[in-house]
């Protein structure tokens, strides 16, 4: 699996809807999502999807990057729930930080 965020070979572009809980990015005709529920200061990270046909391109990890980014940026805590994010927390040090204790 491509694990760096965006090395496809053209940008991809994260957007959130921050009424649905949802970041996400349209690929190829297919929506790639990573899902999350508020509560309180933390954020719940409970869904990461990529189209199989889509998979190895770092969509995932540009997704969960972009949604972890926008937790710091907010001054939340995030519990990883779905196993895609925790993994990716556990690869990248420079997210423990925001683990809610």
């Amino acid at each position: 699996m491509n694990d760096d965020p965006g090395s496809g070979s053209t940008p991809l572009t994260v957007h959130h809807d921050e009424a649905a809980g949802r970041f996400y990015a349209d690929v190829d005709g297919h929506r790639c999502v990573c899902d999350y529920r508020r509560q309180g200061d933390t954020l719940l990270f409970t869904h990461t999807e990529v189209a199989p046909q889509l998979a190895g391109r770092g969509i995932a990890a540009a997704l969960v990057d972009a949604a972890l980014e926008w937790a710091r940026s907010q001054g939340l805590r995030v519990r990883p729930l779905c196993s895609y994010v925790a993994a990716y927390m556990r690869r990248h040090p420079r997210t423990q930080d925001l683990l809610a204790r």
